[in-house]
């Protein structure tokens, strides 16, 4: 999978239409400015100028880890059907909207408005209606492996959750596991 090369700061436009699109890239950071905290596993960063070894190792890595995210992924049929290898869940109409939010921007975060506007396209019935559905979305798909993870001032992230051979359960690439 291609991996996106952007410039940061400079280039913040295309690195929010990158994330937006979901695609895996590689921020370039310059100097002795501060590197960004990646908001998902799609995104890393190196200071430059860096050797080209190192830069391709970042690369590959990025890539590879696109590659688990994309064999991984779930599925959500048009029935609210969630599907996670051989394991599944059926989701409510409300909930079924929120997934495929979520679903759309897999591996990424998405915001709380963009999330209320696909529950209720007709407007959301009351302020806390999303967090009551988060919550309750939260608890129907961890049987299916899946993890919705509160990004702070952000949104909300939903990934695969992949036990460790101690038995505890970590984000789907990063080893993440704040909720």
């Amino acid at each position: 999978m291609e991996v996106e090369l952007i410039e940061w700061p400079s280039d913040g436009d295309r690195l929010e239409r990158v994330r937006g699109e979901g695609r895996p890239r590689l921020l370039l950071v310059g100097g002795a400015l501060a590197p960004p905290s990646p908001l998902d596993d799609l995104e890393d960063w190196i200071r430059v100028p860096a050797p080209p070894g190192d830069l391709r190792a970042r690369t590959d890595a990025l890539s590879r880890r696109a590659s688990k995210l994309t064999e991984t992924r779930p599925s959500l049929d048009s029935d609210g059907v969630l599907r996670v290898g051989d394991r599944w869940v059926s989701l409510p109409p409300v909930e079924h909207r929120l997934t495929q939010a979520m679903l759309d921007r897999f591996g990424a975060v998405v915001g709380r408005e963009s999330l209320t506007k696909a529950g209720w396209p007709d407007g959301a019935p009351r302020r806390n209606a999303l967090d009551v559905h988060v919550l309750r979305l939260r608890r129907r798909v961890a049987p299916v492996g899946l993890a919705i993870r509160t990004v702070r001032s952000r949104g909300y992230l939903l990934e695969v959750v992949v036990a460790t051979p101690n038995g505890a359960t970590n984000g789907s690439a990063n080893g993440s596991s704040a909720s």
